[in-house]
């Protein structure tokens, strides 16, 4: 059974969804594949813990501190690929960005092979069912493009900017299904 609840962010509302023990979902509103990943029915249910804790880590991010993912006992649903990418957005550090690229070297590398494409590896980001505490919104194009936040890159330059990233050094896609 997956329950949910929503949280005011400065970003707008927040969906959450959890097993009941660790959180499987955090979407923000009008996000694309919001939902996507968590077995229906989802059952409303505030009270839960697992989402005391949640709603602590987002008071204390969105306030300028840096608490880490691994605060949080996260289950996203996703095969083991996409889970290897999500492992390496976990790993990039408050107020720093990587790129698609980079991701995908690392992917890569994890996983014994050659190569991987960063059109693969920028599928997965782009399905990731917990934003902001499994950080994609850090990933940006390797020529500076702020190109490829499911959740809008409004909202992404908005999470960069709270963690302090020089945002002269991007620039707005011109063209992109995330704008």
């Amino acid at each position: 059974m997956y329950y949910t609840t929503e949280y005011e962010s400065p970003v707008g509302v927040l969906t959450l969804a959890s097993d009941g023990e660790h959180l499987a979902g955090l979407w923000l509103a009008g996000q694309k594949y919001h939902g996507a990943s968590v077995p229906l029915p989802l059952h409303s249910d505030d009270g839960l813990s697992a989402f005391a804790e949640v709603r602590s880590w987002l008071d204390r991010y969105f306030a300028g501190l840096r608490p880490a993912p691994s605060e949080i006992a996260l289950a996203p649903l996703g095969g083991e690929f996409r889970q290897s990418v999500w492992a390496l957005l976990e790993e990039i550090p408050y107020g720093k960005t990587s790129t698609y690229g980079a991701l995908a070297a690392g992917v890569a590398e994890r996983m014994g092979k050659e190569k991987m494409s960063a059109r693969a590896v920028g599928g997965a980001v782009g399905h990731n069912p917990i934003s902001i505490i499994i950080p994609c919104h850090r990933v940006v194009g390797s020529g500076g493009s702020l190109t490829g936040y499911a959740g809008g890159i409004d909202r992404k330059i908005k999470l960069l900017t709270l963690e302090g990233v020089d945002m002269g050094r991007f620039r707005m896609p011109t063209k992109g299904t995330a704008l």
